[in-house]
Parts: C-alpha cells; sequence; structure tokens
C-alpha cells in the first residue's frame, strides 16, 4: 500500500512539472502574438483573459482568524487546509477560480497547478507571518482580479520559513501575473519584494498599491518583462538599492497611472573582497523601456537614487512622464533618467529635475546637454540643461 501511494505521488508531481512547462510555452507564445517581440501596445490584453462560464471550476475560500473554510468541489482538484494556510492542487485543464474573502493575521494561499486560473480578491485581507501570502507555484499564468467595490490587502512577516519552493515576495508567482478588475489591493512587503514574478506582469485595470520597508526589498520584480496598460499602481520602497519596478526585460509604459517614490539610499555589498554598489531607482529596466502613453510620477530620494536607471535605450513617444531626485551624490550619482545606450524622445511631455548629477545621461561624456539625449521632432516646449529638462510635444 506505501509503496502504491509513493508511485502516485511520484506520477503526480511528474504530470504537475510536465504540464507547467508546456503550458509556459503557450503563454509565452500568447505574450508574442499579442504585444510583438518588441511591441508596446497592449490594446488587446482582454483577447484571452476570461473563461467560458461553463468551464470554469468556482472554489471559494473564507479566512477568519487563524482558520480556513472552503466551499466547492470539482474532480482534479483538492483543498488542503491548515489552520488559515490553505493549499490547492490541480491537475484539470479546465479554468480554476479561486474567490479568497476574510481575514486572517497568519494564513496563505499556495496553488500547485497544470492550466491558467484565476484567483478574486473580494474583501480579502491576507497575512503570513514567514513567507508570501499568495504563491504560486506553476508556470502557467495567474490571473488577479480585485471585485469591483472591494478593498484587498496582502502582507508578509518580517523572515521566511526556508521551504523546498521559490518565496520571492509577499505576492509570488511562478508565470505570469495579470492584473484585473475595478477593486483595490495593497500589498506590503516586509521581507523581499512586494511583488514577484518570474515570468512577465502585466496590469491591466484596478488599483494597485505596493508599499516596501526598510526591510524588504524592490516593490515589484520581474524577470521576463513589465507592461502596464491601464490602471492605477503605487509603489513606495524604502530599503536602501531598492527599485519600485526591477524588470530583466522589456519595460512598457501603455496607460494607466504609476507613481513610484523610492527613498532607500545606495547598498553596499562586499563579495569576494570585491565592493559592489547598488543605487535606488523608480524603474530598473535591463532591456528596452519604452513610454507610449499613460501617466508615470517617478520621485527619489536618497543618496544616488535614479529616476530611470536603464540598461538599453529609454524611447518616450507618448503619456507624461515626471521625474524628480533629490538624493545626495556622496555615494552614487542621482540622475533623473539614465541610460547605457540612449535615451530617445518623440512625443509625449517630459519633465526632469535633480538636485544632483544629470537630469538626463545617455553616457555622453559632454558637457552640453543636448548631446545626452536624441529628440525627434520639433517639441513645442524644449528646455534642456544639465540638473532639469522640459520636453513637451
Amino acid at each position: 500500500m506505501k509503496k502504491s501511494i509513493i508511485i502516485y505521488t511520484m506520477c503526480l508531481s511528474v504530470a504537475l512539472i510536465t504540464a507547467c512547462a508546456n503550458d509556459d510555452q503557450y503563454d509565452m507564445d500568447y505574450f508574442t502574438n499579442t504585444y510583438g517581440s518588441n511591441s508596446s501596445d497592449s490594446s488587446n490584453d482582454d483577447s484571452e483573459q476570461t473563461a467560458a462560464e461553463g468551464d470554469t471550476i468556482k472554489i471559494a475560500i473564507d479566512y477568519s482568524g487563524t482558520s480556513a473554510s472552503v466551499s466547492g468541489t470539482a474532480t482534479g482538484v483538492s483543498v488542503n487546509v491548515s489552520d488559515a494556510h490553505v493549499t490547492v492542487t490541480s491537475t484539470t485543464n479546465k479554468y480554476l477560480q479561486l474567490t479568497l474573502s476574510g481575514t486572517t493575521s497568519n494564513g496563505q494561499l499556495l496553488v500547485y497547478g497544470q492550466s491558467r486560473y484565476g484567483i478574486v480578491l473580494s474583501g480579502a485581507s491576507i497575512t503570513c507571518l514567514d513567507g508570501p501570502a499568495i504563491n504560486n507555484q506553476c508556470s502557467k499564468a495567474l490571473d488577479i482580479s480585485c471585485a469591483d467595490g472591494t478593498v484587498n490587502s496582502l502582507t508578509d512577516g518580517t523572515a521566511y520559513t526556508e521551504q523546498q519552493y521559490d518565496q520571492k515576495g509577499t505576492l509570488f508567482s511562478e508565470g505570469q501575473i495579470y492584473f484585473l478588475g475595478n477593486g483595490t489591493l495593497t500589498v506590503n512587503g516586509n521581507a523581499k519584494n512586494g511583488i514577484a514574478s518570474d515570468d512577465y506582469i502585466i496590469f491591466q485595470s484596478g488599483t494597485v498599491n505596493v508599499n516596501v520597508a526598510a526591510t524588504g526589498s524592490n516593490g515589484v520584480k520581474v524577470n521576463d518583462g513589465f507592461t502596464i496598460s491601464g490602471g492605477t499602481l503605487a509603489i513606495n520602497v524604502k530599503a536602501d538599492g531598492a527599485r519600485g519596478i526591477n524588470s530583466d526585460a522589456r519595460t512598457t509604459i501603455s496607460g494607466g497611472t504609476t507613481t513610484i517614490t523610492t527613498s532607500g539610499d545606495c547598498k553596499i555589498e562586499t563579495v569576494d573582497g570585491v565592493q559592489d554598489t547598488t543605487s535606488a531607482a523608480g524603474i530598473k529596466s535591463d532591456s528596452l523601456m519604452a513610454v507610449t502613453a499613460g501617466t508615470l510620477v517617478i520621485t527619489s530620494s536618497g543618496d544616488g537614487g535614479k529616476g530611470i536607471n536603464c540598461s538599453e535605450n529609454v524611447e518616450i513617444s507618448g503619456g507624461t512622464l515626471t521625474i524628480t531626485t533629490t538624493g545626495s551624490n556622496d555615494i552614487g550619482k542621482p540622475k533623473g533618467i539614465k541610460s547605457d545606450t540612449a535615451i530617445i524622445v518623440s512625443g509625449g511631455s517630459t519633465t526632469v529635475t535633480v538636485s544632483k548629477s544629470w537630469a538626463l545621461d545617455n553616457g555622453s561624456e559632454s558637457d552640453d546637454p543636448a548631446d545626452h539625449v536624441t529628440i525627434k521632432g520639433s517639441p513645442a516646449t524644449l528646455s534642456l540643461a544639465k540638473k532639469a529638462a522640459t520636453i513637451k510635444y
């Protein structure tokens, strides 16, 4: 009997891992087809967001203090409850919708699955003292929707208990995350990132507030790209060397209202005898940074804090961008927009003000501010100085 259980468990684990790996390619194909490999157009975001009603499995989880109750069952979905820690394991290909409500001072939602699924936050307040409040352990996409008119919150503790799976923030997902709905979500990060994904993140609607304490890390950490096409995103990070948005791939602002505040100073670490300095930044992008529409406001007040710090081009073709840095330059240089390759402005409204160093810096050694940015077309307003730049079309 024990041998049979072990064999069944091994088979289930292999099936989940294989399914998740295959599903990841499907979602990357969807992302590429929707946005293009280098596109910032998010106008078709809703094309595959909602499953047909008949194909949806609905399970409700209600948190209450140190316990949780579950309603709704389905073949292929198992739910384990230990106090207020809920683990959902799904082997079905149908769309699974988990609706969370209620309040817990020490609870969690941990999900394993093989298909894209959704979480509806409907007046949920989840605090986990030793890990993420929500942890998606499948590489398939996760749709997070805040029900209309509801206020929701997710909070982690100041230290995580070590587990065999990743735990990279208060809200963590191995797969893509889509933010939908018209409610409000506040994410409080005390130990690590506020929101983190090992894939890409797309904000489409709703209001999301991310607050990360000095003991935490980034507001949003994403491996494969970040896009905001609608809604309201407000990020406040206080940790040294922390970024409001830290993206290892392309970063696109194509709509919505994004406000980022950083107050941390430079973070200094010594590894193998080599000293490394990391400055805080509103947005750190290791690939192209594009602003095509929407509103982006970044304020950085720590030593060396930057507005945008990009390894490739920063391209602004629309929208309204306002950046202010007030930090000192004792250790780092608090630049407004820094690009390792080029800053290209062809539309929209861009206003950058710094108290130290350069407002715009594309790596040029020139003392002429005009050499630090490429301007296309004829702006209605153009004013370039070392510590201030205004470009409005």
